[in-house]
């Protein structure tokens, strides 16, 4: 018997089986992250910065978090989170501010309290980066000591007066913090430390004395 004649294969039953979808999401991803791994992007994995690398580093003035609060009010349908930063503003050159700042972001307290700070901005009598002469004041609980050092010693002090110190512009220092360790009666106590310093030639201007000579006539 002859066998059958049967009609040449197509084109189209001679073309390789289509690659499944998932194979070419894996060959394009491949191709976007070299080596089909999940790569990131500029956007993720990057390093964290805290809230005062974010500043602007063009601006006179440095800004510092001391402290940030979160609080919790419960009402009916559950609880509501807010945020207080307490930010330090100083210009490094004998001007310096304190303020809080109060959100329901963080980011947003910090921006208040450093327009807070900012508006209450301070002149402190500096000798170079040091001062003329030792403070000591208190605040509430909190108690700051501070005391001139000489060039290179740098500042010894705890975190919130140190921060206080360099937003100042204060580099040699020796300090001491005793009683209350709140954030900000310790931060208020330095402040009220530096706002007491006066300058030799302040003093002797105040009392009519020429550093030069002979007591100066005041005329009346």
């Amino acid at each position: 018997m002859s066998e059958p004649i049967t009609n040449p294969p197509t084109p189209a039953e001679t073309t390789p089986a289509a690659a499944p979808a998932g194979d070419q999401r894996g060959e394009q991803r491949g191709d976007r992250g070299g080596g089909g791994g999940r790569g990131r992007g500029p956007g993720r994995g990057g390093p964290r910065r805290r809230p005062e690398a974010d500043q602007n580093q063009n601006s006179e003035f440095c800004e510092k978090v001391l402290f940030i609060n979160r609080s919790a009010k419960v009402v009916k349908g559950g609880r509501r989170f807010s945020f207080s930063a307490l930010v330090v503003t100083g210009d490094r050159k004998g001007r310096i501010g304190l303020g809080l700042g109060k959100a329901a972001e963080v980011s947003e307290a910090i921006k208040k309290g450093g327009e807070a700070s900012k508006q209450n901005m301070l002149s402190v009598s500096l000798s170079g980066v040091t001062i003329p002469h030792d403070a000591y004041c208190a605040f509430d609980g909190a108690k700051v000591l501070l005391r001139p050092a000489s060039p290179g010693t740098g500042l010894i002090a705890g975190k919130t007066v140190r921060a206080v110190l360099e937003t100042v512009g204060v580099k040699d220092v020796l300090s001491k913090s005793l009683g209350s360790k709140n954030a900000a009666n310790v931060a208020k106590a330095t402040i009220a430390a530096l706002q007491s310093l006066r300058l030799r030639e302040e003093v002797a201007k105040r009392r009519g004395v020429n550093l030069g000579g002979p007591k100066a006539v005041v005329a009346a």
